[in-house]
């Protein structure tokens, strides 16, 4: 029996997936959360013989998204093994989100076949990543640098160049070239504008 925790922000969703789940005898949902920090919060309060093998998880969700979820499970619950649900808008978080140690990623539109075959072959040790989701991230690279992308999020965090600057340890003139940089890159208006077109595209 594969024990599961779905976690995903929409109520909807979430309830049919996990019908669709509970159609196959060898699945078993024994939790649910609306977002990553109730999913936490769940797990670490559970003796670890009532952990999930399996975290089903939506990303962008208030409060924690999914990757941030997946790096802590990893942290601090390595045996639980993370799969996440996407759309085809949301490649681009694939790399981040295997650096997190997630060993599934699966479409949402995917038929409820091939989401119960993802998680039994998770389950046998095997990383699933739907090819459609592969083959848009591959061709949707991120073009920012580490430090590029650092500057664009605490400048979504409505930090001043000064402000940036600090944080960073860098001139303000490094910040702005930078930012300007990151803004050309992404075709942006401004720098929010590229904040919006990094987060859309899973890169920030």
């Amino acid at each position: 029996m594969i024990k599961v925790y779905l976690v995903e922000d929409q109520a909807l969703v979430r309830d049919a997936v996990a019908a669709l789940l509970g159609l196959d005898f060898n699945i078993e949902i024994i939790g649910q959360a609306s977002n990553g920090q109730d999913a936490l919060n769940a797990i670490e309060a559970l003796d670890s013989d009532l952990h999930p093998d399996i975290i089903l998880t939506d990303i962008e969700m208030p409060t924690m998204n999914g990757i941030e979820l997946s790096e802590k499970i990893a942290a601090k619950f390595p045996a639980i093994k993370m799969v996440i649900m996407t759309t085809f808008s949301r490649a681009g978080y694939i790399r981040r989100a295997l650096t997190a140690g997630v060993k599934g990623f699966i479409l949402k539109e995917a038929p409820s076949e091939e989401l119960i075959n993802a998680l039994k072959k998770v389950m046998q040790g095997q990383k699933v990543i739907d090819p459609e989701l592969a083959i848009n991230a591959l061709d949707d690279a991120d073009p920012l640098t580490d430090k590029e992308r650092k500057a664009l999020k605490l400048a979504s965090d409505g930090l001043k160049t000064s402000d940036i600057a600090k944080q960073l340890f860098i001139s303000e003139g490094t910040t702005r070239n930078y930012l300007s940089d990151a803004i050309a890159k992404l075709n942006a208006t401004n720098r929010i504008d590229a904040a919006r077109i990094a987060k859309q595209k899973g890169w920030l």
